[in-house]
């Protein structure tokens, strides 16, 4: 349960973000509805470097704030799949509750989660982090928000303008589908769309690519023929 102080002070920081909500990197916090101790945030990757790895990420995570708070720090911990954190394991940070003598009661919700995106760009170790690919990145960033709308009955409660954000996309992609002739009433069937995207690029459909391997097969035997013919006469 929290204390009076740590209930008045986090309050406090919830107006201070309503006024002024951090827009560069677009990050948001909410509350537990239940539990004032226990914060939700959405970070999102870079969206003024499509280089980044993590651009197009939406990544959801929270903070357990002690009874104690402001005078002790919270635990951090991100819960989308990222190729930088594990998921769901406190991270050693220097505002976290894993460093408490170097704590500051003045930092604030928004001082933890601009250096928590700051610690997640770097590559320096630490205590839940872990290594990936680049590809592995890019893959987690953008798997990142139907992840988090599929998994995460919390994200969708405390967030449904990133709820809204889904549906939308997956109308659009739909709709191209559609546009391709894909039967989007079967989406388990993953060839098809495989297939059609891949037409979409002017790349070769899958099954055409086995196509070609089989007729280049038998163009390997054909000629192993004509040079063993060849051979006998010369």
């Amino acid at each position: 349960m929290a204390s009076p102080l740590a209930t008045k002070r986090l309050q406090r920081e919830l107006k201070a973000l309503y006024k002024n909500p951090l827009s560069n990197p677009k990050i948001v916090a909410m509350p537990n509805e239940k539990n004032i101790l226990e914060w939700h945030y959405v970070l999102e990757g870079p969206s003024d470097d499509p280089k980044s790895p993590y651009a197009g990420g939406i990544y959801h995570g929270k903070l357990i704030f002690p009874k104690e708070y402001p005078y002790k720090p919270p635990g951090v911990i991100m819960l989308t799949p990222n190729g930088r954190f594990k998921p769901n394991r406190r991270l050693c940070l220097s505002m976290s509750d894993f460093h408490p003598e170097s704590w500051n009661p003045m930092w604030s919700i928004s001082t933890i989660l601009m250096g928590l995106y700051s610690f997640m760009l770097d590559n320096k170790p630490t205590t839940g982090s872990i290594e990936t690919t680049t590809a592995a990145k890019r893959t987690f960033a953008a798997d990142s928000l139907g992840y988090n709308v599929k998994n995460d009955k919390m994200f969708c409660s405390l967030f449904p303008e990133y709820v809204e954000l889904w549906e939308e996309r997956e109308t659009e992609r739909k709709e191209q589908l559609a546009a391709l002739g894909v039967d989007v009433t079967k989406e388990d069937d993953n060839n098809n769309a495989a297939n059609a995207v891949a037409s979409a690029n002017g790349e070769m459909f899958m099954n055409g690519g086995r196509d070609v391997l089989a007729y280049g097969a038998g163009l390997v035997a054909v000629l192993s023929i004509l040079f063993a013919t060849l051979r006998f006469f010369y």
